[in-house]
């Protein structure tokens, strides 16, 4: 449970409190009044609180020692750069990011988001049955939400069932936007220790560096055949191994199927493997409704110009009846992130501060 405790130095800074919650100290503003940790991970701490003044129940992530290290700081910056300009029904909401007192020495960052009660990853580890009805309304959620993100011109690059948020009434919201970028950058930040290996596409593991919106509808395939058999169909070891696998499935690859490889020892990499025919999708998910069988199989084809886009798949008999155009509009203008991958610690605290003044307009003009 979250602690109040005294300040660090006894020195109580106007507006704010302090909490700690699984050893860490919380300095948060007034308003919010922390209830537990729900969550721990590489970023740090997140724990749910109730906004006194809204009666909102939301959740708090700290990130603490921010810029120890700038690829993570980056990825800060890049999740408030982009929340602050999506408004979608199936994309997490930033409510706030709390201003620190310091401009030019804060170390934490604090992020409120809409308050959420699991996500996909726990869901499919549990032995909660899923109904033909939840598989296909998650996906049909997951696909609305991407189809915005793509008409506003940002690829996720990192979608996997830990990303994917659900509440009871099984409402479905894409998270961590770490990773994402505006389409038409080249790939090479797409490192091997970055992007969730299992969930990667065949065109980043072949080191392609012309990718697109494509690379999301594999990772959507990969989600959709770990809800049909609550279980990875990718889980490799390393980047070969995965390769292996998603061969071992789809079976080996026509020539014509290889052409988008340009790199010559990627392509020989794939050329090299014993042939195989691989393996039906119905033989792998016997109960899946065929129409489900039919959609996968469209969303996992290895060459990426063949695959299948979020909008067909919108499209497709299995989504019928959920799916309506009127009810999607796209995003209205295209994000442009505008980041530059060199930035210094002090470029990024200053950009990072900006973005906190656009939820305090009243630091703003303190400030002026």
């Amino acid at each position: 449970m979250a602690t109040l405790v005294e300040p660090p130095n006894r020195i109580k800074p106007k507006g704010k409190h302090y909490y700690t919650i699984w050893q860490t100290l919380f300095e948060i503003d007034t308003k919010y009044v922390p209830i537990k940790p729900i969550g721990r991970g590489a970023y740090g701490v997140v724990c749910s609180s109730i906004n006194r003044e809204t009666n909102e129940r939301v959740a708090i992530k700290k990130i603490g020692n921010i810029f120890e290290n700038s690829i993570d700081a980056l990825r800060t910056l890049r999740e408030l750069k982009l929340l602050r300009h999506i408004r979608h029904e199936n994309v997490i909401a930033l409510k706030d990011v709390m201003m620190p007192i310091h401009r030019t020495s804060f170390k934490d960052v604090y992020l409120v988001y809409e308050l959420m009660d699991t996500d996909l990853h726990q869901i499919i580890k549990s032995s909660q049955p899923l109904s033909n009805d939840h598989c296909k309304y998650f996906l049909f959620q997951l696909l609305r939400g991407l189809k915005y993100l793509h008409s506003a011109n940002i690829l996720h690059r990192d979608l996997k069932p830990g990303n994917l948020l659900i509440n009871a009434n099984c409402d479905l919201k894409i998270c961590d936007f770490g990773l994402a970028r505006t389409n038409g950058v080249d790939g090479q930040f797409m490192t091997e220790y970055v992007v969730t290996r299992w969930y990667r596409a065949p065109e980043l593991l072949l080191c392609c560096d012309n990718y697109g919106t494509s690379i999301d509808v594999w990772s959507v395939g990969c989600i959709f055949a770990e809800i049909l058999g609550r279980k990875p169909i990718f889980p490799g070891t390393e980047c070969l191994n995965q390769l292996k696998l998603i061969i071992s499935v789809l079976g080996s690859q026509h020539e014509s199927h290889i052409e988008f490889i340009d790199n010559a020892k990627a392509r020989r990499f794939i050329k090299s493997l014993p042939y195989t025919r691989g393996r039906h999708f119905s033989q792998l998910y016997p109960q899946a409704d065929p129409l489900a069988i039919d959609l996968l199989q469209k969303m996992l084809v290895f060459d990426p110009t063949k695959r299948i886009t979020v909008l067909e798949a919108l499209q497709h008999p299995y989504m019928s009846g959920l799916y309506d155009p009127r009810c999607n509009p796209p995003a209205q203008v295209p994000i442009n992130l505008d980041i530059d991958e060199h930035w210094g610690e002090q470029m990024i605290r200053e950009m990072m501060w900006n973005e906190m003044l656009h939820y305090h307009p009243e630091a703003a003009s303190a400030n002026a």
